[in-house]
């Protein structure tokens, strides 16, 4: 089991601090792995978000989670992202981009922390929704009743998460976006650019997030109606074609993942430029750490893990929230991304000892309730 789900991230390894050592020597092989358990304790939180929703998704899709999205976790967000902002910030084109970020890295690494201000607003905005919309609905399970009960009500209210996230937005703007942090300690006014990627993490949220949940919703109802087409395909003859709505349902769950995991990965490939500034370097121990996440996800899953620890998933949108205030709050001032990892594996491990308590709880309930079965039936045959 742990061969098989983790096999390929071993595999990655050996091959990334391979390539790390052929490239720049134990030096280069001491900051990949450095790079790689930065990018775990960090992501730790996105595995356990990521596992509520990959559950729900047959075996199929839960390969194409491993496979195709890997390509856009490593490839994608931790290669070509740093890439697009430089390009993007600095009005170059990509193949300028690049070279920067091979001959010319104090200068790339520059480009990269000047465009960190709208990179938080919009992974701030995202990942505030995100976690708005987790405290705001009612649950069955409550791991924090007393303030989770009175957000529940609250939660009732229409679209008490958009107006939220838009006045911590604007306040944003007002105090933090001013006074932005930029390259070399400057200060600069970034009020406008924070506003318009903010607004657009949010638009990009309620478009994706509404059509992964729209389709999530559809799939217990399509799934039952596929199986209905296919009792009907067996008795008439015709061929079944109801996979149609099942699949479109998974892709665009999927494709929330993988903008969820985009998000997430933000705080990750900024932080990694406290370790270095070489692109490649960063590649292989963001993507080597990137593979660790996806595996745990689907460990998680395959385990039943959140569904033994029940307060796991809570613990993950606490600390979804915390790094959201603290994505907007680095708008202005440095965090440095150890602190970011402490608190949302802090959060986790709380949760995690709290589920542990409860089904403790639970079980020691049981026991009694079975003795005092025991008692009463010995009590009947004397």
């Amino acid at each position: 089991m742990l061969l098989r789900t983790f096999g390929w991230s071993f595999a990655v390894t050996a091959l990334g601090l391979f390539a790390a050592v052929l490239y720049g020597g134990w030096t280069g092989f001491g900051i990949v792995a450095i790079l790689s358990i930065l990018e775990i304790s960090v992501s730790f939180d996105n595995a356990v978000v990521n596992a509520g929703i990959l559950k729900k998704m047959n075996a199929f899709w839960q390969k194409i989670f491993l496979t195709v999205g890997v390509l856009i976790a490593v490839f994608g967000m931790r290669l070509v992202f740093p890439v697009v902002i430089v390009a993007v910030s600095a009005k170059i084109g990509p193949i300028e981009a690049v070279r920067l970020a091979l001959d010319d890295k104090d200068k790339y690494q520059q480009l990269v922390t000047d465009a960190h201000p709208s990179i938080a607003a919009f992974g701030g905005m995202f990942l505030l929704m995100i976690f708005l919309d987790f405290i705001f609905e009612d649950r069955e399970i409550q791991w924090l009743g007393w303030l989770e009960r009175p957000l529940a009500k609250l939660g009732k209210v229409d679209m008490l998460s958009v107006c939220i996230a838009l006045i911590v937005l604007l306040v944003t703007s007002m105090t933090f976006a001013v006074n932005a942090h930029q390259h070399g300690g400057a200060h600069v006014n970034k009020a406008e650019i924070v506003l318009v990627s903010g607004v657009a993490g949010l638009v990009t949220y309620l478009i994706v997030g509404g059509l992964s949940g729209f389709f999530e919703k559809k799939l217990e109802a399509d799934e039952e109606r596929e199986h209905e087409a296919e009792e009907e395909a067996k008795r008439t003859g015709q061929k079944n074609t109801g996979m149609a709505m099942a699949g479109k349902a998974a892709f665009f769950v999927f494709l929330y993942l993988e903008v969820l995991d985009a998000s997430f990965s933000f705080d990750g490939v900024i932080g990694a430029f406290a370790v270095t500034n070489d692109i490649v370097l960063m590649a292989l121990g963001l993507g080597i750490g990137a593979m660790y996440v996806r595996s745990l996800t689907v460990y998680l899953v395959r385990q039943g893990t959140l569904d033994d620890y029940v307060y796991l998933e809570h613990g993950a949108h606490y600390a979804i929230g915390a790094l959201a205030v603290l994505l907007l709050v680095t708008i202005q001032y440095e965090i440095h991304e150890v602190i970011t990892g402490f608190v949302g594996v802090g959060l986790i491990a709380w949760s995690f000892f709290s589920s542990v308590l409860r089904n403790r709880r639970l079980a020691a309930a049981e026991g009694k309730d079975t003795g005092s079965n025991d008692k009463i039936e010995a009590s009947s045959g004397v």
